[in-house]
């Protein structure tokens, strides 16, 4: 006989699968990711501005909707999403704006992540993911923070990845709100300074030079991180080369 408790909630699994399918379908079906394109945001400039400035309220929920869903379907736009942020908000207000909605849409593909495959994984490969779940488990805050500031992996995977683990939600969705803080500011930062260049003579402003040197120098965050994290790794193995005859 069929397990009866089982069929349940294999049921809505398919279901939430679905309608997850169906949404980044249409996504891509529908041209969607036309529209989050610095091009189309530089194009639609004004009406941008002018529909925040009359309906502030109604802008600011639409867009931390729009960000948590992009992010929680992991569909592509959210650094210009990120840049929108910071030209209709303004650098600060944007980098909250932003953080709001990562920070939901990251907990969104977390959570669905966990519901529809953890249990599988775990059943197949869960002797071999032991030592693994248990040191996730111990430094899962220092980990994770360490992955938001140091983007050496993209954000929708670490949030795939990470619900399949036994990390505590609390402490994922901390993590992540302050572990993107730094290059969510320097996004939004750059989007407002970008958002106000109405000719190529103001390209050479301070502002948007200092915009662009944030950008390269958030850039080189990983290569740095990769090669001062590598030392002593060398340096031990080294010293124990050196101790055997």
């Amino acid at each position: 006989m069929p397990d009866e408790s089982a069929s349940g909630p294999r049921f809505g699994k398919f279901i939430i699968a679905g309608v997850i399918g169906l949404a980044i379908g249409a996504f891509f079906w529908f041209d969607l990711d036309a529209y989050l394109t610095l091009d189309t945001v530089k194009a639609n400039r004004d009406r941008l501005l002018a529909f925040t400035d009359e309906h502030h309220a109604a802008a600011v929920a639409s867009f931390i909707v729009t960000y948590s869903l992009v992010t929680g379907l992991s569909l592509p736009g959210a650094t210009i999403l990120t840049l929108v942020g910071g030209f209709l908000f303004g650098s600060l207000r944007g980098t909250a704006l932003v953080n709001l909605g990562a920070t939901g849409g990251a907990t969104l593909a977390f959570l669905t992540a966990r519901y529809l495959l953890r249990g599988w994984v775990e059943q197949t490969f869960g002797q071999k993911l032991g030592p693994i779940q248990e040191g996730f488990a111990k430094n899962a805050f220092s980990y994770l923070v360490t992955l938001r500031l140091v983007p050496l992996f993209p954000f929708f995977l670490v949030n795939l990845v990470s619900g399949l683990t036994r990390v505590r939600l609390g402490t994922y969705v901390l993590a992540t709100a302050l572990g993107i803080v730094p290059g969510s500011f320097v996004y939004a930062y750059a989007g407002r300074q970008l958002g106000t260049i109405n000719s190529l003579k103001e390209i050479a402003s301070p502002n948007v030079i200092l915009a662009f040197t944030l950008l390269g120098l958030l850039a080189l965050v990983p290569i740095l991180y990769r090669r001062f994290a590598g030392k002593p790794a060398d340096l031990v193995n080294r010293t124990e080369a050196s101790s055997h005859p």
